[in-house]
């Protein structure tokens, strides 16, 4: 397979990745998957992001989405477990 196919295929791969964050976030629903809302919140975190207290933001993200991941790994466990 060609570099520019790989390339290609783990740009596609990320794109997905990411989709599927939002879809875990319940922000598809909670917008009723308007684009052009939720362009403006990303467009919302960037701007917070790039502000003075973009660095808090980011570690307070960043260990609440931690937290949520966390929490669907214990639910998973437990479903296996009955």
């Amino acid at each position: 397979m060609r570099t520019w196919q790989l390339e290609r295929r783990k740009r596609t791969r990320h794109l997905i990745e990411l989709g599927g964050l939002v879809l875990k976030a319940g922000i598809v629903d909670l917008t009723y998957d308007n684009r052009a809302t939720i362009l403006g919140a990303l467009l919302c975190i960037a701007a917070k992001l790039q502000s003075h207290e973009g660095e808090h933001a980011r570690d307070l993200w960043s260990a609440k989405g931690k937290q949520a991941f966390d929490a669907e790994r214990m639910k998973k466990k437990k479903g296996q477990r009955t």
